[in-house]
Parts: structure tokens; sequence; C-alpha cells
């Protein structure tokens, strides 16, 4: 955890396009980081142990046609893979034998630690995100002191190359498994690796809005959870803080707004932000259809999405369809949320028109 106080985080300013080293609130434009190229893929590293309090690493990874990992496990980590583009073919060790799926953008993979897992890249410029707890996961990749300037693989085929993994992972050939057909949609009730499939799992209704738990503390033994956003234009909301967890933005497409320690920032896809315990933050929705994917460390915040929205069955939101007071209400009916309210919505004064 951060060895930064909530009330000192208070202060800090919003650092931008640099990994800042210890646990602060920072932006990272799309293609920020810090890259390797290894194995035909770029892994742009946009948060690590030291950046976090210890608490996950994450980065994003590109890849050419026919790139891949070895069937692989680490003992310590627990790491989710959302597709963001291409066609990416997986692989995971499940209790009733090993699995494949062809994965496309807004599928995702759950993988618990010491379970075997395997990916190759089917479409040449395939990409993911790669989100793992507790930090250390790319230990062996940062060490390894070969970072690149590079912001995409290069365009010729690199001499074969083994991806970097730490020592206490095992490692095997990927498995002669044919990818099935199945349509994942449920997500299970517990920690085992399951695949999820676009806009699949629990849906939850806010004004303007459908928030999908695509992973759960349950899945993960309380490290993290993810929920996938997918929203009409909305405000800010109000200005607040939370004490014992991290908050992660991810905008997969649209255009988000947030509100950092009194700055104003725009995500746009690829964008990420960093919102340690004491950001004081907000966040508004500027354009239609916009998808934001938000994860959080530990678990603790996940009765927030339940007592402050509907359940649905619905994929997709309906413009108009939650009266706002019920998020009101759930925040005043659940007292022991991690939630510090320190003010009302900010006001727009960066870029107004846009």
């Amino acid at each position: 955890m951060s060895h930064i106080s909530p009330e000192e985080i208070h202060g800090k300013t919003l650092l931008r396009g640099v990994l800042p080293g210890e646990p602060v609130p920072y932006y990272l434009q799309s293609g920020d980081g810090e890259s390797f190229e290894v194995s035909g893929q770029l892994w742009t590293v946009i948060a690590r142990s030291a950046d976090t309090g210890g608490d996950f690493d994450a980065a994003f990874v590109t890849g050419r046609r026919g790139s891949h990992s070895p069937f692989h496990a680490l003992p310590g980590a627990h790491r989710s893979f959302f597709v963001l583009s291409g066609q990416i073919q997986v692989w995971i060790d499940t209790d009733a034998g090993v699995q494949s799926r062809v994965l496309t953008r807004g599928d995702s993979v759950t993988v618990p630690p010491a379970t075997l897992f395997g990916y190759r890249m089917l479409a040449e410029g395939s990409r993911m995100l790669m989100y793992s707890a507790p930090g250390g996961a790319l230990d062996a990749l940062l060490a390894r002191g070969a970072a690149t300037g590079k912001h995409y693989y290069s365009a010729q085929a690199p001499a074969a190359e083994q991806l970097i993994l730490p020592d206490t992972a095992t490692v095997a050939d990927l498995p002669d498994v044919v990818a099935g057909d199945q349509w994942d949609d449920v997500r299970p009730a517990g920690v085992e690796p399951y695949f999820l499939r676009n806009l699949e799992g629990e849906h939850r209704a806010w004004p303007d809005a459908i928030n999908t738990h695509v992973v759960r503390p349950a899945n993960t033994g309380g490290r993290y959870f993810a929920v996938d956003t997918f929203s009409a234009p909305s405000p800010y909301i109000i200005r607040h803080f939370h004490a014992h967890h991290t908050e992660n933005f991810f905008c997969l497409a649209g255009r988000v707004w947030l509100w950092v320690n009194g700055e104003e920032v725009l995500l746009t896809e690829g964008d990420f932000l960093h919102a340690p315990a004491g950001t004081i933050h907000s966040f508004a929705i500027a354009g239609h259809g916009t998808r934001m994917l938000g994860i959080l460390a530990s678990g603790v915040f996940e009765p927030f999405f339940d007592v402050t929205s509907q359940p649905t069955e619905d994929k997709v939101y309906t413009e108009g369809l939650i009266d706002p007071s019920i998020i009101f209400a759930g925040i005043q009916g659940a007292p022991d949320l991690d939630l510090h309210v320190v003010g009302p919505p900010p006001e727009r004064v960066f870029a107004p028109g846009v």
C-alpha cells in the first residue's frame, strides 16, 4: 500500500506523461509509459509497483500477427487481460482441462495465481491491457534494462525471442487445443480462470449509463475489481476522495473529463489516469457511447456500485432511464462506503466547449 497518507495526496499536483516512481496521481496519454519490444510485441508499462505502492502492475501489449507468449503460470499474481483491438487466441488451464477462445474487442480473460495461461495474436496490431495484482509481475521485464523509445512494434519481424517472465514462472509450450465457440456470458462466483465476452456479465443501471461487472473482488481474493461503464454524456459528479482504495481510469472509447486535485484532464481512447487513495477527484462523460474501464484496488468499494444503481438485463444504456436520485439515496443509505465528499461537482474551466 501507499506510504503517503491520504491527507498528503490531497495536495499533490497531477503528474503528466511520466511514471512517478511513487504512489501519487498521474496521467498518461496513449503510448506514454516505459516501453519494451520483445517477441514481436511492444509492452508499454503504465504502472509499476513503485508507482502504485506495490498494489498492482499494468501494461498495454501490442503485437504483430503470430506473436505469442508461452503457456505459463505466475505463482503470486492475479491477472486480467482486456482485449482492445484485433483478435487474440487465449488458452487457460481449468478444472475441466485446457480451454481456448478467440477474443476480440471488449472480451477479457481473468487468470488466478499459478494458473497456466498463454496467447497468440491472430491479427496484425492486436492490442490488450494487462492488469496484475499485487505488483511485481512485470519486474523481470523491467529489469531487462532495454527500454525503447518506440511507440509501436518494429515493421520488420524480430529474431526469435522468448517473452521475459520471472524466474518463478512455470513455462511450457502452447497447447494444441482448438479454440471453442462458447459464448462466455457468466462471471463465476469465486476464484477461478474465466473468459467473459464483450458487454456480458452483471449489469447495473445508472442514469444514462450501464455498469458491467467484468471482475468482482470475489474473483480475485479481494485484490481488485473491474467495472466497464458505458455511458451517454453526463456532468461532473461530486468531488470526493477514498481513504482506503485506489481508483484507475482507462478510456476505452469516447471522452472522459477528470478533475484531479483541482486540475482538469481529458481522457480519450487509450489514455490512463491513476488516482491513489486520497486523490480528490470527479469525472464527467463528454461523448455519446463513451466506455470507461475502472479498475479498483482493493475490493472495498464494491458495494458502492450496488447501492447506487438498479439491476438490469440490458447490455446498453437507455438515455433517461433511471432517476438520478437513486445514486444519492444509495450513498445516504450506506454510510460505511469508503467515500468522502468534499464539495459539489466542479465547474468546467478547461476547454468548456469540448
